[in-house]
């Protein structure tokens, strides 16, 4: 199976169409469609249903479209590693992580970078943490971002001097919003949205002492944006992280954090042995330094 090939079959489910595809690769349209007819051969699968108008996918080449992807942005990020100039250092760095505001602080310190090394560019995923692993597994990103438990005994870490908090996300005209902090008994009989990965893990068992399993879900979510327009609506309360979503001004929502407090830490992670580029390897650097600095200023504050 080429690379080459690859990109043609890429081509081919974007476009839709043999004769759009072939315009996009500069090809013939007999040479593109006598290559799709070879790769289906290859791969033993029919990978295209062919209507009058336009090319869809089929399950199996649904499938080979997510695996091309990942070969494709794979072979491209080793090329970029390889092309990078070793003077001024320069490349590229991949970062996948879910929502959190502890990202606040991975941008001030590649803010703090650029000003040394402008020729890095960083590239970043938004998922869960299913999705991000994945990724960093296949090498398809450097670094990846993991919110409270996680397994990390495959991955190399460093904690990052920051925390997230749990709370309730809600419409400002709702009961609970008069509330300085809400109690596991105040969401009982209440339309409530979770978090997947949340859900999955327990996170939350412990603060809710016993009242879980009464707690009504009407949603599950992965990023809070969507579950945020659902809460917005009114179908329910939403159990998530602070400062991801804003309510300052005229935003119809708020926020009112757990009581008793409920804090995840956060854990920047690589794969273990992994070798980098010299972008990636400066990154982490930079960061050592920066999460060293914060903690000698926190051991040390101003008067």
């Amino acid at each position: 199976m080429e690379l080459r090939v690859l990109r043609y079959f890429l081509a081919v489910a974007r476009e839709e169409t043999i004769s759009g595809a072939a315009e996009a690769l500069h090809v013939t349209q007999p040479t593109l469609s006598r290559q799709m007819m070879e790769l289906e051969e290859e791969v033993g699968k029919t990978l295209f249903l062919r209507g009058k108008r336009k090319i869809t996918l089929t399950e199996e080449g649904m499938f080979l479209r997510k695996r091309a992807q990942e070969i494709v942005s794979l072979v491209e990020k080793t090329e970029a590693e390889f092309n990078a100039a070793e003077s001024p250092v320069s490349g590229d760095v991949y970062i996948g992580g879910g929502e959190t505001e502890a990202m606040r602080f991975i941008a001030r310190a590649a803010h703090g970078l650029q000003a040394v090394h402008p020729h890095i560019a960083y590239h970043l995923f938004s998922g869960n943490a299913a999705d991000v692993r994945e990724r960093l597994d296949r090498g398809l990103v450097d670094f990846g971002v993991f919110i409270g438990q996680t397994d990390l005994s495959k991955y190399d870490f460093i904690r990052l001097p920051v925390t997230d908090t749990w709370g309730v996300l809600m419409r400002k005209d709702s009961p609970l919003a008069a509330r300085a902090a809400i109690r596991p008994e105040d969401l009982i009989g209440l339309p409530v949205l979770h978090s997947t990965q949340a859900l999955r893990e327990n996170e939350l068992a412990g603060w809710m002492r016993g009242l879980y399993d009464k707690l009504h879900i009407v949603s599950t979510y992965n990023l809070i944006y969507n579950a945020s327009l659902m809460v917005e609506e009114g179908l329910g309360y939403a159990l998530a992280l602070s400062g991801l979503i804003r309510t300052s001004g005229d935003s119809p929502l708020c926020f009112r954090p757990l009581d008793p407090p409920v804090t995840v830490g956060i854990h920047m992670v690589w794969k273990k042995y992994q070798i980098f580029s010299k972008a990636a390897e400066t990154f982490l650097e930079h960061m050592q330094r920066e999460i060293t600095g914060a903690a000698e200023e926190n051991a040390n504050p101003r008067s």
